[in-house]
Order: structure tokens, then sequence, then C-alpha cells
């Protein structure tokens, strides 16, 4: 006869389930989640972005390949920018405004051809102005140039102004107007916190001549003092040709 043990085992030897909530398991490395307020703590503080300048850039039909590709180089300085489909009607331009409403824009910067060959920049505040209408001449794209400078896609630029902005009420301005518009705010979730290229005006034979530079630093002495300034591009000039508040 077999005895109690080689007949069968009473059951204690047999694997059991454990009932009840299972272990959280860790993440790998060890470390441990970080609870929500961690989490929301480290995301970007919206209340820094106080100055919130969005400017909107399109164009109407008609414009060349080298106004485009001038409009494309203009966005890619502009992080702060949007863009919009071809604007159809010419004579209907207060419809802009509400383009730029439903954009939610507070800036705009439309450009408008005439007959193949003139490039107009209108460029003002929306809703209640004002409004500045620019011929655009000596225009040369980033491709055209083919400069040696180079800055962050994002990042955010010094502007310099020529010191005659400040002897004419109506350049005063247009440097406010410059300003606003191509000035990307601190803050902006498309912005990076870095400055590493410049936006120069110079105000020459009533125009505004428009250069922008890259900052570079010497590192030779272990000094962080901009020393240097290499051109980027594109290059143009503005000739103001109504301001209309």
């Amino acid at each position: 006869m077999a005895s109690d043990d080689e007949s069968g085992s009473s059951g204690d030897d047999l694997p059991t389930k454990i009932e009840g909530p299972q272990p959280k398991q860790a993440i790998k490395g060890g470390k441990k989640r970080p609870s929500k307020a961690e989490r929301q703590k480290d995301r970007r503080d919206l209340r820094k972005y106080v100055n919130k300048q969005r400017t909107l850039i399109f164009a109407s039909r008609g414009i060349t390949h080298r106004d485009r590709h001038f409009m494309a180089d203009l966005r890619d300085l502009l992080p702060h920018s949007k863009k919009d489909v071809k604007f159809d009607s010419k004579a209907k331009l207060y419809l802009v405004n509400e383009v730029a409403e439903m954009k939610n824009c507070n800036n705009c910067i439309f450009f408008e051809a005439r007959k193949g060959k003139d490039l107009y920049m209108w460029m003002s505040r929306i809703p209640s102005g004002p409004s500045v209408k620019f011929l655009v001449e000596n225009l040369h794209t980033m491709s055209e140039l083919k400069l040696t400078g180079n800055c962050l896609k994002g990042s955010r630029p010094l502007l310099l102004f020529d010191k005659n902005f400040d002897e004419s009420p109506a350049f005063r301005l247009l440097k406010e107007m410059l300003t606003q518009v191509l000035g990307s705010p601190k803050g902006h979730p498309k912005v990076k916190p870095f400055i590493d290229h410049q936006f120069s005006f110079f105000l020459q034979d009533n125009r505004i001549w428009f250069r922008n530079y890259q900052l570079v630093k010497s590192d030779d002495k272990g000094s962080q003092e901009v020393d240097t300034l290499v051109e980027i591009g594109p290059r143009f000039c503005l000739n103001p040709v109504r301001i209309l508040s």
C-alpha cells in the first residue's frame, strides 16, 4: 500500500494565486514616476508670455516666384508668424482684417502684386490700425545671396534702429510698427530663448533699408562679447507710400 505522502500531496506545495491589487511596477532605471503636480510645474510657465504678438503673413494672387521665396524667408525669420492661402480680392482689402481675426492674429503683413512687377507690402495692426503701405525695392532673397551667416531657426532677434528714426513723428510711428510686427515675443511657444541674430533698420533717402546679421562671439580670450557681424539675408528696401490711421 502506498503511504499518504506517496498517494497525494496536501496542497501546500502547489502555487497559490494572490488575490487583491498587484503592486505597481517601477519605471525602468528605478526612477519614480513624477506626480501630476510635478509634471505641471515642469511645463512651460505660460504666465511669462505677456507680449502676445502674432503676425499673419500672406499675399495676393499674381506674385512672382521671387516674391514667394521672399515671403517664405520672412516666415522663417518670424517664428510667431502664421500663414494663409492667397488672397483673391484685391479691391476689398478690408477683408484682410477678417482673415487675420479668424487666425487670431493682431498683426498682419500682406503682399500685393501689381502688374507682375511691383511688390507692395501692407503692414497693419489688427483691427484698429494703423496701416502702412510700402513699396518693396532692391529685393534679394537668401537663395540669391548665398551668404555665410546662419542662425538658429526660431530664435529671437535683436532690433537695431538708426537714430534718424527719432527725428520725425512719422518714422517714430514706423519704428514702433516694425518693433511690434517683426519682434519675436518672449515666451511664445514657437520661439526659442536664444538671441543669435540682429535685424538692422537704416534710414536713408526716406527709405528703410533692412539687413539681417548673425551675432558671432569670439572665444579666443574666453570673452562672450559679440565682435563680428556676419550677414545672413535677405536684403530689401521699404519705400513708404502712405500711412493710414
